[in-house]
């Protein structure tokens, strides 16, 4: 999947920043997805609980080695005291200066440790596979909002010919009227036409417009009249839609769909987390060491005290202890755990069955839209192409005052609705499709 997804945005050469991009030039849309993915806070918040999961995991890792501390200490006591060289009460101001070091080690843990590491590599590659879930997310949201753009944009072409057609019939039509041979009410209808043409026009301006800052927004950038994108060159052909069936294409998601790889890691974590909740039940062995020293600067009454290396080297004592902890009765916590971490695997399981029925359900679904996106773009082909010529025919009567106006803005307004279906169809079944080669694991581009 990371091969799919880089061969989406990967633009050689071009290299963006979150705090250093033009907002004001056009963009393609591998660029748009590339910036999106950038500045995504949602999958710059992802990466950064991936770097806390590596810090639990190398934590964890650390269990299997020995600590280690050393340290000393330093002080005065008064009054009625043990003086450390004479093992005597006595009543003065005694100093003295305290040096150790000490070395503990697990020996063995119940399998803890080990599941508890086994446990955080899991946790760190669901991270990845969850990472790579939502930069296909939004990959597929920016392409979307794309496609909107670019739909928006040729219904505003579509609104200015329809505008224009009319402008041009009211234009003829009032010279006829002023020369007597058409009645008024023909040039009344074609100015109301008009108008709402105009309409039309500014709709599909705010419209796109609005296609425009939801990409902008998308890719988290600033959104300024400038921001345009270029249209990719892309024609529909008879072999665009997927030959697989849902079936087919279900099994091969399941393969690749990394929001799946990612609930079956979370299952294995689990199954981890059991296991070191049983581990809790067994005998801990681990071994310890100690080491150390002190310095007095009172010795035997009488005598000046020994030299401080002097001290040192005579009070240095070393210690080895063995710790064998056998648990009886952890007031039911130990059994409480294996139970929260029984359900906890319980859950993933679930969670992995609903992952699946949902990619299940979002596959059949978009291989439905799509085939039924298929169906409406070649109906809307052949309606274009009758109305078409049927609008043609219609000018020329009207031209030659056959039909009158009513008749030849029901043949225009028919002509430019069909227009419109067919490019709101085209757009539809390009992003259905591609939406299936998504599922396939195939690069999703428009070109």
């Amino acid at each position: 999947m990371k091969k799919f997804i880089l061969s989406i945005i990967w633009v050689i050469g071009c290299y963006f920043s979150a705090m250093s991009q033009d907002v004001s030039g056009a963009y393609d849309l591998e660029t748009a997805v590339q910036i999106a993915l950038e500045n995504n806070l949602s999958l710059k918040r992802s990466e950064l609980n991936q770097l806390s999961n590596e810090a639990t995991l190398l934590q964890n890792k650390g269990s299997r080695y020995p600590s280690f501390q050393t340290g000393a200490s330093s002080g005065y006591r008064w009054g009625r005291s043990i003086n450390p060289v004479t093992n005597l009460f006595e009543t003065q101001r005694i100093g003295n200066i305290n040096l150790f070091a000490n070395s503990n080690v697990s020996i063995f843990a119940g399998g803890r440790i080990n599941s508890s590491i086994n446990q955080a590599q899991a946790d760190i590659e669901a991270g990845l596979y969850n990472i790579e879930a939502t930069k296909n997310d939004i990959t597929l949201n920016v392409i979307n909002l794309f496609v909107n753009v670019v739909f928006n944009r040729e219904q505003v072409n579509i609104a200015e010919n329809q505008l224009k057609t009319t402008k041009d019939q009211l234009a003829r039509t009032t010279r006829l009227v002023e020369a007597g041979s058409l009645p008024l009410s023909d040039q009344l209808d074609l100015q109301a036409q008009n108008a709402t043409n105009e309409l039309e026009v500014i709709n599909a301006k705010n419209s796109l417009r609005i296609a425009k800052l939801n990409l902008a927004q998308a890719m988290q950038i600033p959104f300024t009249d400038e921001f345009e994108v270029i249209e990719p060159k892309f024609e529909i052909n008879e072999s665009l839609m997927a030959t697989e069936n849902p079936s087919q294409i279900y099994e091969s998601a399941l393969a690749i769909m990394p929001e799946l790889k990612a609930a079956e890691k979370n299952i294995e974590s689990a199954e981890y987390g059991v296991k070191a909740a049983r581990g809790a039940f067994l005998p801990t062995l681990g071994i310890g060491a100690n080491v150390f020293s002190n310095y007095v600067d009172r010795g035997i009454p009488g005598r000046e005290p020994d030299a401080f290396t002097t001290q040192i080297e005579n009070n240095l004592s070393q210690s080895v202890n063995l710790q064998l902890n056998i648990p009886i009765f952890s007031q039911l916590s130990n059994k409480a755990s294996l139970q929260r971490a029984r359900v906890q695997r319980q859950l993933a399981e679930v969670t992995e069955i609903e992952v699946k029925n949902q990619l299940r359900q979002d596959i059949e679904s978009a291989y439905t839209s799509a085939l039924a996106a298929q169906q409406s773009y070649s109906a809307s082909v052949t309606r274009v192409k009758s109305l078409e010529e049927s609008f043609r025919i219609a000018q020329q009567r009207f031209d030659l005052g056959a039909i009158n106006s009513v008749d030849f803005q029901v043949a225009q307004a028919n002509y430019f609705n069909a227009q419109a279906d067919l490019l709101n169809a085209k757009y539809t079944y390009i992003f259905r499709v591609k939406v299936l080669d998504f599922y396939l694991g195939n690069p999703i581009n428009l070109n």
